[in-house]
């Protein structure tokens, strides 16, 4: 095929992900699952891993945040234009979606690296004239809609996934499936491959992403027979996913999988408490070590540690390079977001304030109003010395409490305008991460434990010599030497403390760390503070990168 010139040669690793973070331009991703999965896609390039990515094309995107002055978020539709980025191919397959035949078109996405090698993206599209005005809509709205609309999403992209990859010739070795999204592409193996599950099993690779009970789909029966209406199929849904009435799209990734694998150790040990009898291995999430370096930091660790791009873990060679260079080339990153954000609130952040960051996704369980718990001593902290924080996140169209949180927060902003300096900056995306994570002082995590089941900004920030201040939770149990590549935030989850203790332990122990040893060092023992910020690159970046994890998964999963 002319138009997949190159693409096909050899063997693949199919990876699906309902969203995969591309560049900034193109709004297929939402957060944390979407920007890792456009890392893994990155570092396979850089690498020359065999893959080839499957998502949708989300043509109105996730959605762009508008904030009021009282921090109401709304959404607004981000319409993009694939052409200016892509090329749509001739081939086309269908599904069977509630009894009608829905055609299903692809884009190519060629994901280019430094180093000339390519990785080819298929993004499936069901906005085609010949589809019917609800179909059409399938793939334009990123986790868009209601159950059926979500069921509907899921149908395109496992099942129309693997018969688009056969159309269009792709020789598959391995399908991953990047959290349960893409589940359904069991089935349709199994039906491609005579009901073999030993074979099923072999070809497929599963990752799980979340502890969080209902980060997990599940999908009433009635819902399930009213858009799959094949009934050999419903009962191989059953027979695979079917629990408590409902299909469970991570139960069939499961049973269907011949690896699993949580994405970090805690979160391995929490996987395999939540799925009993499943053997499920960990690998550590990364992120990819050029995207999130700043270009300042960028230019620095090439004076110094040449080659350091496509082998990230020569960043442990940091400890060469003077403090006062890390320290100017971290001034530079933080002179550019206070400027850009000055800019943009029209505030008056200054240089000087050690500046704390807090961007993610607003939701209860990552605690964004933690900081606020204690207002007066808060105020207190900030006149033994002055503290600034920026803020940054999206709520879920439908998370009303993730947006009330927002609407908290700019509560405490009004309320502290006369003393400590506080933004909250909308539409949160790649590139504003990519200037928050490397212009801050701290980095501030606080999530609910064990919920959090990896994370990955820390990682971003250790990159730009930022300093991590985080709950135990995620890849930060991995990370966290106290003291030393930064400070954790409560007792360890070792530890047998009910949730109440714990948060009360969590509440004093950052209250205690933030007023006597993270604000003295900053001010008082910069070469202390600077040493920190060297062991973040030398001990953080130089492993929790998407290199390593990409190694990690050839080795362990996909050979």
């Amino acid at each position: 095929m002319d138009q997949l010139e190159g693409v096909l040669d050899g063997q693949k690793i199919a990876y699906f992900s309902m969203e995969i973070g591309l560049n900034n331009e193109i709004p297929t991703y939402n957060g944390g699952l979407g920007v890792l999965a456009g890392d893994t896609i990155r570092s396979s390039t850089d690498l020359n891993v065999p893959l080839v990515g499957v998502t949708l094309i989300s043509k109105k995107g996730y959605f762009r945040q508008k904030l009021d002055e009282a921090g109401r978020q709304t959404e607004h539709p981000e319409d993009w234009d694939p052409n200016r980025y892509m090329k749509m191919l001739s081939t086309h397959v269908s599904v069977n979606i509630g009894g009608r035949e829905v055609k299903i078109g692809a884009w190519l996405y060629e994901n280019k690296s430094p180093t000339g090698l390519k990785v080819p993206v298929i993004l499936l599209d069901t906005d085609l004239e010949v589809n019917d005005p609800q179909d059409r809509e399938i793939t334009h709205h990123l986790y868009g809609g209601d159950q059926v609309y979500r069921l509907k999403q899921e149908i395109v992209l496992g099942m129309g996934g693997v018969r688009m990859l056969d159309a269009l010739g792709f020789n598959i070795r391995k399908y991953h499936m990047n959290e349960g999204h893409s589940s359904l592409l069991t089935i349709e193996l199994l039906n491609r491959d005579g009901m073999n599950s030993k074979k099923v099993k072999q070809l497929c690779v599963f990752t799980t992403h979340t502890p969080v009970e209902a980060g997990h789909d599940k999908f009433s029966f009635d819902i399930v027979d009213q858009l799959i209406t094949d009934e050999e199929i419903q009962r191989l849904l059953r027979k695979y996913g079917g629990k408590d009435w409902k299909l469970n799209m991570t139960l069939l990734g499961l049973n269907l999988s011949n690896f699993i694998n949580g994405v970090a150790k805690r979160h391995r040990d929490i996987s395999a408490e939540m799925f009993p009898g499943y053997k499920i291995e960990a690998i550590t999430n990364g992120v990819h070590s050029y995207t999130w370096t700043c270009q300042c930091f960028r230019e620095l660790y090439d004076r110094y540690i040449p080659g350091w791009a496509n082998e990230p873990e020569l960043l442990v060679r940091v400890h060469g390079i003077t403090d006062s260079e890390i320290w100017n080339t971290h001034m530079k990153a933080k002179k550019q977001l206070i400027d850009y954000v000055n800019r943009l609130k029209n505030t008056d952040l200054d240089y000087d304030s050690l500046t704390l960051g807090f961007a993610r996704r607003s939701t209860g369980y990552k605690r964004p109003k933690f900081i606020f718990q204690d207002i007066k001593r808060l105020k207190r902290i900030n006149s033994k010395g002055r503290i600034q924080i920026i803020f940054a996140g999206k709520a879920h169209p439908r998370d009303h409490e993730g947006k009330k949180l927002i609407e908290e927060i700019f509560k405490h902003i009004k309320e502290l305008e006369n003393e400590i300096k506080i933004v909250y900056l909308e539409n949160y995306d790649m590139e504003l991460a990519s200037k928050i994570t490397s212009g801050v002082d701290v980095w501030l995590n606080t999530p609910q434990r064990p919920l959090e089941a990896s994370g990955t900004s820390g990682m971003k920030a250790a990159h730009n010599g930022v300093v991590n201040f985080s709950v135990l939770a995620g890849w930060w149990i991995e990370g966290c030497i106290e003291g030393v590549t930064g400070w954790s935030i409560g007792p360890h989850p070792s530890e047998d403390w009910s949730p109440e203790e714990t948060e009360t332990l969590e509440k004093d122990d950052f209250y205690n760390k933030l007023e006597y040893v993270i604000i003295p060092t900053y001010y008082q023992a910069r070469n202390r503070w600077i040493r920190i910020m060297n062991n973040s690159i030398g001990m953080i970046a130089y492993y929790f990168n998407s290199h390593r994890m990409v190694h990690h998964y050839v080795t362990n999963a996909y050979l």
